[in-house]
């Protein structure tokens, strides 16, 4: 959780982080895991510690994003498994929305996240390219969704800033086809150019 006052600084991470990713993914793998290490283990640690005023709050963040970017990138076979499973469970969420509201059944996203940390042990350079485009392209829609101030994927409460990087809001609906259209961009730009092996 983030105070408000903090919201657009955290938009423009998210675009910038995400346009990195979706451009620029496999040939800075390693950089790209240190960002949404950062991201995760922000989140997580802001989530779960109680502070009670917004400098708490930021420094649990940027601890916490600290540990996470360093996890993954100490750990990058872990960190491309996790990858492959984290777009698995991101596939899983986006597709329920047109089927059901709610949350997807727990074992359709464990066996997506499992097909795709596998997937992305088989087919590294591919795999990588992919949820690199993908993931991207969500982070960065989500920051443009936050940075617009039309609430969407940011989620809003009376003081604090959450965004929810699975959930698709009923008013956002474009969402997942712009997801979608800037995924593909993202792939062919990096299987075209940035992605190609020297």
């Amino acid at each position: 959780m983030l105070p408000h006052s903090y919201e657009p600084a955290a938009a423009l991470l998210l675009v910038l982080g995400g346009a990195l990713s979706c451009f620029a993914g496999y040939r800075l793998f390693r950089f790209v895991l240190a960002i949404y290490g950062f991201i995760l283990g922000g989140s997580i640690a802001s989530s779960t510690l109680a502070a009670t005023n917004a400098s708490g709050q930021l420094l649990a963040w940027i601890a916490g994003g600290v540990v996470g970017a360093l996890v993954l990138v100490l750990a990058y076979f872990v960190g491309i498994a996790l990858v492959g499973a984290g777009l698995g469970a991101l596939v899983a969420h986006v597709c329920w929305t047109y089927f059901a509201t709610g949350d997807p059944p727990a074992a359709l996203v464990i066996v997506l996240a499992i097909v795709g940390a596998i997937g992305a042990m088989v087919l590294q350079r591919y795999v990588i390219i992919v949820a690199t485009a993908f993931g991207g392209a969500w982070t960065l829609l989500l920051g443009v969704v936050a940075a617009l101030d039309r609430g969407g994927s940011a989620g809003r409460s009376a003081d604090v800033w959450v965004f929810y990087p699975t959930t698709v809001p009923t008013d956002e609906r474009w969402l997942p086809i712009a997801w979608l259209a800037l995924g593909v961009l993202g792939t062919a730009v990096q299987l075209g150019i940035t992605g190609r092996k020297k």
